[in-house]
């Protein structure tokens, strides 16, 4: 599936989605110390917070970002890894990090941090790419910093 991104006007948004940049944004600016204290404060449940968290930003935000987590479940094979690493690469993105486990059942959960500031092309068409590459099951964007 590819991921989209749209420009919606905040007067129509609903409120769930309205108070979770609330609540990112008070966490940012240090006006809560916690998640718990911050929905509290805007009137809304953790639960739907944590639902909504990792898709939703600003769009002055998302021009900043240059950092990029993302997690790919890789089959336990030799060399796929290193062609992930290799279109990532390909694709002008600096990996920063590289995390992995120790694979079960045939798969290892693998996440890289990218640096994605000087990226030839768009970070979906790069999330597309790695999804795409023989060997990953799965591949997708759990954060941006």
């Amino acid at each position: 599936m590819t991921e989209r991104y749209y420009v919606v006007r905040e007067d129509i948004l609903p409120e769930a989605i309205v108070k979770t940049i609330q609540v990112k944004q008070m966490l940012q600016r240090g006006e809560a110390e916690t998640v718990h204290e911050a929905v509290e404060r805007v009137g809304m449940s953790r639960s739907a917070f944590y639902k909504y968290k990792d898709g939703i930003y600003a769009l002055n935000q998302l021009e900043r970002e240059r950092i990029v987590t993302v997690s790919m479940d890789l089959e336990h094979r030799s060399g796929v890894l290193s062609k992930v690493l290799g279109f990532v690469a390909g694709s002008e993105g600096n990996v920063l990090t590289i995390h992995q486990s120790i694979p079960l059942q045939g798969l290892a959960n693998v996440v890289i941090t990218v640096d994605t500031a000087g990226m030839a092309v768009p970070l979906t068409d790069m999330i597309d790419g790695i999804r795409n590459q023989e060997g990953v099951r799965k591949a997708s964007v759990i954060g941006q910093g």
